[in-house]
């Protein structure tokens, strides 16, 4: 699990709060907060 600040790398992550997903394209990009319900928590997919 991942939380929003993290630098994961890039690919694809689901919010575990309302499943909204988000693309990171790339390895310097932060997870922001979830722009649908504001979450924090966020895992990979894909």
């Amino acid at each position: 699990m991942y939380t929003t600040g993290e630098k994961p790398g890039k690919g694809r992550y689901k919010c575990v709060k309302c499943g909204e997903i988000i693309r990171l394209d790339d390895n310097s990009d932060t997870l922001p907060p979830c722009p649908s319900c504001h979450g924090t928590k966020w895992t990979k997919v894909g």
